[in-house]
């Protein structure tokens, strides 16, 4: 009974073990073309070129082995494409912080940290303040439109930024 478990074992493990083995450099080379990929894309989205496109996207167009060929004709028409796209995406964030900036003159901010989270560390004390006026301010509704954390900078983005500064 045992030899015959031993034999099966062994049976199995020399069709598995060659297989899995096979697998093995491919995974490598996956991670290194995933790793070299998402280089791409941070360099890109540095460059402002991806014009609104996800990683996901980016990488389907850019980085899969089908697009291998399509890759080489595209980085030649992506510079000049550049100068044209890189204004939109610098107007966008700019945009963005004007919004954002007269929301934050309109909701009533902390003036400091208040003393009852002195004993705690400096961001968990201005945190706790931040919190605290904000629920006092959701009762007024002086937050100034803004919702504790959202994108573009919440309360606590902007009350956080007024305790530090």
């Amino acid at each position: 009974m045992i030899f015959s478990r031993r034999a099966c074992l062994t049976a199995v493990m020399a069709l598995v073990l060659p297989a899995a083995l096979s697998l093995s450099p491919v995974t490598g080379h996956a991670r290194e073309t995933s790793k070299s990929c998402h280089q791409k894309f941070v360099t890109a989205r540095t460059a402002g070129t991806l014009n609104g496109q996800t990683y996901k996207a980016f990488k389907a167009a850019q980085c899969d082995d089908a697009a291998t060929p399509a890759t080489a004709a595209t980085p030649a028409t992506a510079p000049a494409a550049a100068p044209a796209e890189a204004p939109k995406p610098a107007a966008a964030p700019a945009a963005a912080a004007s919004t954002a900036a007269p929301a934050a003159t309109n909701a009533t901010l902390p003036s400091a940290v208040s003393p009852k989270y002195a004993k705690e560390a400096t961001g968990k004390a201005r945190l706790h303040t931040c919190l605290d006026q904000y629920n006092a301010n959701k009762a007024t509704n002086a937050n100034g439109g803004l919702r504790w954390i959202q994108r573009g900078g919440g309360y606590y983005s902007v009350c956080n930024a007024h305790l530090k500064g």
